[in-house]
């Protein structure tokens, strides 16, 4: 059977979007492409001036580092190519097979190492956590092992995406080739099982990371509430955390839960509709597409598309709702004038301004406390001498403001807490 004797009643020049519609997507699109630049760019700025000062641990920048670029690459591999291939030529194209396969690969690729390092950020938040003891113990070579184990295997999803894509026009049931002049990147007839496999093994995987990191932010948020609590024990096999931290360290953890809770948002409300883009294209050969499934796929392309893209622009406006020295340094970043001090200067400060007022503060209460004693009947000691009850009592007032002075000190040399 020749491919004319086939026949193809889709007009598929009318599914292309009016000159309207590609004008506006064009200028959202841009938009988008802008700020997510800009704000991924200078959130990466933001965490290195950050650490530098003291202020955030070494492992949330790497992970924060590292989320921004894939958002960028994202951004920047995947936005031009879309406002070509899907919005103002879809259904030809003038690239090769070759820049087919590395276009979906890279963006494949991309986007799932943005969903993993949120994976990888909050499984070390919580075992930072959940298991202080246990994360005490991994050393400082984790973070970069976790980090490389996010972008392995988000190259392992995309790799089938090599071989399963590249150029093709539409081909009907039971026919060898297209019967019309339609040439585009998609998935490839005689790959089909593979590219199935693939797009159903990265939803699966896309599944499994929200409901693990749902799952840690609810043990998290457990043992914060068990520091708050009465109780002494460990819930459900989880290590029990110091009762006495600080209220700047609880807050610190209630913000990483409240971001991480804000990211798995994010990534359900915007990744799903691209999800669902993509099932539907596994889901049912391209021959066997009907003219209404097409026209819902073409509709549904540029809105899943949107959505999927300021999933990369979101991460820095979060990080500016979930921690104020961020928002901050980030308004210091974007105007270039950086007047953040580092966090043991500022320490520093407020330890010597402290044991400079307290001394006169207590002078002045010695003095009260001395003319009222002045009245008082002397007490006599043992070898019937005079008893100084004042100058007990500034000893004592000296004694306390050196070991305050010390505790200052002490806090000075201790990890600088993260309120990321």
């Amino acid at each position: 059977m020749n491919d004319a004797d086939v026949p193809d009643h889709k007009n598929w020049k009318d599914l292309e979007p009016n000159y309207a519609m590609k004008i506006s997507l064009t200028i959202l699109y841009s938009l988008i492409l802008l700020t997510g630049i800009v704000g991924n760019g200078i959130t990466i700025r933001v965490t290195q001036v950050l650490q530098q000062n003291g202020y955030l641990q070494k492992n949330v920048t790497d992970h924060m580092v590292s989320l921004a670029c894939s958002d960028l690459l994202v951004l920047i591999i995947g936005m031009p190519v879309e406002l070509y291939s899907a919005t103002w030529f879809p259904f030809h194209s003038a690239t090769g097979d070759a820049s087919c396969k590395i276009y979906n690969f890279l963006f494949e690729t991309c986007s799932y190492a943005t969903i993993l390092n949120v994976a990888t950020l909050s499984f070390e938040r919580y075992m930072a956590i959940c298991h202080p003891f246990r994360f005490k113990a991994l050393g400082k070579e984790h973070t970069a092992c976790l980090i490389a184990l996010a972008w392995v295997t988000a190259v392992i999803v995309a790799l089938p995406l090599l071989f399963a894509t590249g150029m093709e026009g539409h081909v009907p049931e039971r026919a060898r080739g297209p019967v019309q002049n339609l040439t585009f990147c998609t998935n490839l007839k005689e790959q089909w099982t593979m590219y199935r496999a693939s797009i159903f093994g990265a939803f699966i995987l896309y599944m499994v990371v929200l409901i693990s990191v749902g799952v840690m932010c609810w043990a998290m948020i457990l043992v914060l509430k068990q520091t708050m609590g009465p109780t002494e024990g460990g819930i459900n096999n989880v290590e029990s955390t110091p009762r006495h931290e600080s209220a700047r360290v609880k807050a610190a953890k209630k913000q990483t839960i409240i971001f991480l809770g804000l990211i798995v948002g994010s990534l359900i409300l915007f990744w799903m509709p691209n999800q669902v883009r993509r099932l539907m294209t596994a889901a049912v050969p391209k021959s066997n597409w009907t003219m209404p499934y097409f026209r819902g796929y073409v509709l549904l392309h540029p809105i899943a598309d949107t959505f999927f893209y300021l999933s990369s622009v979101l991460n820095p406006f979060l990080y500016n709702l979930s921690s104020k020295n961020f928002r901050e340094v980030f308004v210091q970043v974007m105007c270039c004038r950086l007047t953040l001090e580092h966090k043991n200067k500022q320490t520093i400060t407020n330890a010597n301004s402290a044991r400079s007022l307290r001394p006169l503060l207590s002078l002045r209460r010695d003095k009260r406390s001395t003319q009222n004693k002045e009245l008082k009947v002397p007490k006599f000691s043992a070898d019937h001498s005079l008893t100084d009850t004042t100058t007990t009592e500034t000893e004592a007032l000296h004694f306390k403001t050196n070991e305050f002075h010390s505790v200052a000190v002490r806090n000075i040399n201790e990890p600088a807490e993260t309120e990321i």
